[in-house]
């Protein structure tokens, strides 16, 4: 039996729609109206289902109007439909990633990589304009550990060569004599200069922060990320004193008996909840995300008188939520009607991640292993075809691996990592996806590659063909939906369902033994298939392979 394509639902519609309208009086006015309605050049069948009106659009028509459509917007269908043309052209601010430098970059960080990265892909696709920043935890005291640590055991060499790994490895030795008084003596003092803007101390904490970002560039070039602005506590520190005098004018800052300053955020006024900006010394001085809002606050204002950003999104697992409620409240008492306009989009916590070598330290440890396991995979794959770059073709699948295994819930879930559930080639996966691209792709290679014009694609009747060209006629929905509540699971289940309906077609569809004619319009098919999974693909951070 043949799918409809549409389908109206006759309770939405009915004069009289309290739920006492029993379910045979819509079966009889859905028969009614159909009575009444009339197939056209586009709409071939209208049939009843219960309670419903199902709509059959002539199927010449859909293989036609739709694959035109795909072959002609290329990488901007779905974008150009209809559906946004009411939505306006923004600029959003996005921040995501933002490790410690001299900490470790731990999967909290991949995450609010990867998602910040879908983020900005999406806004982008959809015609924003986009400042990706990264803010960095480069300012606090534990530099002045690390600083009294690197006068220790620091080797400049190495530094240069690999900043993350040492500058890590210092901080672990230092800290093991972090309790020692003389060492907290030292790193107060060393941090007092950092401060007081002392030239050495301050060149050698720049090397510590530039050398870092060069090397941080490197590896989320490897992840297909990019940044706009780097940015970090060190910019704010300043600007949280001014920060803190406006709120004092504007009457918000309170003292504790202790001394320390925070801000009232009851509704009651009664400090049941509150917000604290200042420490008992008087400083908002080395505060840090952790320790108090002020500094974000300084950064918000900052950010909104350089980009008169429209939107800002901040990128940062759910344990962070409360600071970020209270961010905005602050900002709002302070009179900034934008804070409206701020979001945290929040994610759960993934547990179980391990290299071989053990722990999670550095962002390429995951990127190594991913694809060690992934070249390891396709060594073992009776279809693996000689390649021209294994390196990077594994390196590419494992990417989209993770993704897929991270992006397939809702984003505030937690979730159980493994590393045999995300390499799996068959099953809802990632590798699944490239898979089916790559075999997509050297279809097209094999019937050459001309550009497919004047095909008759009126021949595409079969159900398997239909049950694609119906799904790519959805694709806009789902973008729509996407861009809606920023979750990347509606792209992800779309995308699976394509590559399993494409796969079904291709099995029973052959172009090769095919009269000409049905040869062109069936390659023409698969060409919209993998033109519109590469599209969502690139929207999730993954890039397609063409071979595997």
């Amino acid at each position: 039996r043949r799918v409809a394509d549409f389908q109206l639902s006759i309770a939405s519609v009915a004069e009289d729609s309290s739920s006492d309208c029993l379910t045979q009086d819509l079966n009889l006015q859905a028969q009614k109206l159909a009575e009444r309605l009339k197939c056209d050049a586009v709409v071939s069948e209208i049939s009843t289902g219960p309670g419903t009106l199902n709509f059959t659009i002539n199927r010449e028509l859909l293989a036609k109007t739709l694959l035109q459509q795909v072959l002609k917007d290329g990488s901007e269908y779905g974008v150009r439909s209809e559906l946004f043309s009411t939505v306006p052209r923004q600029k959003a601010v996005i921040e995501f990633s933002s490790p410690n430098i001299a900490k470790k970059f731990h999967i909290g960080h991949l995450r609010s990589t990867i998602v910040g990265n879908f983020i900005a892909n999406l806004k982008v696709a959809l015609g924003h304009e986009v400042t990706r920043i990264n803010y960095l935890g480069d300012w606090g005291m534990q530099f002045g550990l690390l600083g009294v640590g690197f006068q220790l055991f620091g080797n400049k060499e190495k530094l240069k060569s690999s900043p993350l790994q040492h500058l890590f490895e210092v901080y672990v030795q230092i800290n093991k004599a972090a309790e020692d008084e003389n060492t907290k003596k030292l790193a107060k003092n060393f941090f007092r200069k950092l401060e007081e803007h002392d030239e050495q101390t301050l060149s050698l904490w720049k090397q510590f922060r530039d050398f870092s970002i060069e090397e941080y560039i490197r590896v989320y070039k490897r992840l297909g990320v990019h940044f706009d602005e780097y940015s970090g506590e060190s910019f704010y520190q300043e600007k949280c004193q001014e920060v803190l005098k406006m709120l004092e004018d504007k009457g918000l800052l309170q003292k504790t008996i202790k001394g320390t300053g925070i801000v009232d955020l009851s509704e009651k006024k009664d400090l049941s909840v509150f917000s604290t900006v200042m420490r008992s010394d008087g400083t908002s001085l080395y505060i840090t995300r952790q320790v108090s809002p002020s500094v974000d606050l300084a950064a918000a204002i900052d950010r909104m008188n350089k980009h008169s950003w429209d939107t800002m999104i901040y990128v940062t697992d759910k344990s962070q939520s409360n600071h970020f409620q209270h961010l905005f409240q602050i900002l709002k008492l302070m009179g900034y009607d934008w804070a409206e306009r701020c979001q945290h989009v929040s994610f759960g916590l993934v547990q179980g991640m391990k290299t071989r070598r053990g722990e999670v330290i550095f962002l390429e440890d995951v990127l190594n292993e991913v694809r060690s396991r992934m070249l390891q995979n396709m060594a073992s794959s009776k279809t693996t075809k000689e390649i021209d770059d294994p390196m990077e073709t594994a390196e590419k699948v494992g990417l989209a691996a993770l993704i897929i295994q991270d992006f397939r819930g809702l984003l505030s879930s937690d979730y159980q990592f493994s590393w045999d559930r995300a390499l799996q080639s068959r099953g809802d996966t990632g590798v699944f996806l490239q898979y089916t691209h790559a075999r997509l792709h050297s279809l097209e290679q094999t019937h050459g590659n001309e550009q497919l014009t004047d095909v008759n694609v009126a021949c595409l009747q079969e159900p398997n063909a239909i049950a694609v060209l119906q799904h790519l006629l959805r694709y806009d929905e789902v973008l729509y939906r996407t861009s809606q509540d920023l979750q990347p699971k509606h792209i992800v289940s779309y995308l699976l369902t394509l590559s399993h309906l494409a796969a079904v077609a291709h099995k029973t569809l052959p172009v090769k033994g095919s009269t000409p004619d049905l040869a062109q319009a069936r390659l023409c098919l698969f060409q919209a298939a993998r033109l519109v999974l590469a599209n969502g693909m690139k929207l999730l951070g993954i890039t397609p392979v063409s071979q595997m």
